[in-house]
């Protein structure tokens, strides 16, 4: 995809949004913008009724119920109420342990951090191997009566771990803990029907699977629903775990995206995206011989993820020469903008140096064949040039 001149190799970071998506979502900014929650009349009657197929749409994506389904500003969001929702409700029992992968996104760390200064429970980080996988023996040990809550994501959005999330909830049962799973970048590359039989808790992003921005949904099973204290409060929308009225536009096109993930050419489009992920890699380092590939192997990797260390150059030094002709992700950057290591990458056992010489390509639906070899040759130039100037040889 090239968009104003630029390339895009970040999909991880934020999918364009899919013609046949927005095409869902106009006639809700126009001609049906009734209030959702209005039950006085027949604009707000179809509006609810545009959400309730919503619910339906997102839910059939993980395997769920369309009452379990909670729209959010998007997965920080459903992370957030997920974390803080459960333990706030939960803060005056036994169970004072939560446990959190080391490679999780960084709003559940922060979520995590958070539980812990506030409520006083006790939060650890789950060590991962060098391809990222939780420690499933280190899970089975540190578990006990004692854990409220395990969050695991299904998919890594910087070095494509697939996580073995029935494997992880056999275990986590055993202690009858709950499980959460943020699965924002999971969509595209699984078939997840079978998540809401393996999770109680599942958080998902609009705009990670071609949907709009500023929209996302956590699933919490129905028994668990009165578990959960809210974020904040007012009209008692959406049985009072989210108030506020929902975005109508913003569902309808979370629920096409949906819709557009689980439908039968959604396979082949992952085998395409992956095939042209493995094209990308495997003639790059033809030209970059020392390219090395962070991560796990391509079996249990995301299909349109590559985080690739390029030996003795910084990466944003690599990124800025690419300017304005490719964008593509360190992964390292917080909230404010201001660099700093990737906690992911220190998880799997890369040195600073190392973390500092990686960046992550990403790809998606609308990447073709003339966009990998028009990057390879930018890439593979801009690495010489640097190479060059620092007179290594």
């Amino acid at each position: 995809m090239e968009i104003d001149g630029t390339l895009y190799f970040d999909y991880q970071a934020s999918t364009p949004i899919d013609p046949r998506v927005l095409a869902a979502m106009m006639p809700f900014w126009r001609e049906s913008f009734g209030n959702p929650h209005a039950s006085d009349h027949r604009l707000g009657w179809r509006a609810g009724l545009a959400v309730d197929e919503a619910c339906e749409r997102v839910a059939r994506l993980i395997g769920a119920d369309a009452d379990e389904i909670v729209f959010t500003s998007g997965a920080t969001e459903a992370n957030n109420l997920a974390l803080l929702g459960l333990s706030r409700r939960r803060s005056g029992g036994n169970r004072r342990r939560i446990l959190v992968s080391a490679i999780e996104h960084k709003c559940i760390l922060r979520a995590a951090q958070a539980v812990s200064e506030q409520l006083g429970f006790s939060v650890e980080l789950l060590p991962v191997c060098s391809n990222g996988c939780v420690d499933l023996d280190y899970l089975s040990q540190t578990l006990d009566q004692d854990v409220l809550l395990v969050s695991v994501m299904a998919m890594n959005n910087e070095i494509g771990t697939i996580q073995d999330l029935r494997e992880i909830y056999k275990i986590i049962s055993k202690s009858e803990s709950y499980f959460h799973c943020d699965a924002a970048q999971a969509p595209v590359a699984l078939d997840l029907n079978y998540l809401a039989e393996t999770a109680d808790m599942v958080s998902l992003s609009g705009h990670k699977m071609y949907g709009p921005q500023g929209v996302g949904a956590l699933y919490i099973r129905r028994d668990l629903q009165r578990e959960i204290e809210p974020l904040f409060y007012g009209g008692g929308q959406q049985a009072g775990l989210r108030s506020g009225t929902v975005p109508l536009p913003l569902v309808i096109g979370m629920a096409k995206a949906a819709e557009l993930v689980t439908s039968s050419e959604a396979n082949e489009e992952r085998k395409r995206v992956q095939e042209m992920r493995n094209r990308f890699v495997y003639l790059l380092k033809k030209r970059i011989p020392s390219l090395v590939l962070n991560g796990p192997e391509f079996s249990v990797r995301h299909p349109g993820n590559a985080n690739l260390r390029f030996p003795s150059v910084a990466a944003e030094d690599l990124l800025l020469a690419l300017q304005p002709r490719l964008a593509a992700s360190t992964g390292a950057a917080c909230t404010t903008g201001i660099p700093e290591p990737s906690h992911v990458l220190r998880a799997i056992g890369l040195s600073a140096e190392e973390t500092d010489a990686s960046i992550r390509f990403s790809f998606g639906r609308f990447t073709e064949s003339a966009h990998i070899d028009e990057a390879i040759e930018l890439i593979s130039t801009a690495y010489a040039r640097l190479i060059e100037n620092m007179g290594i040889h």
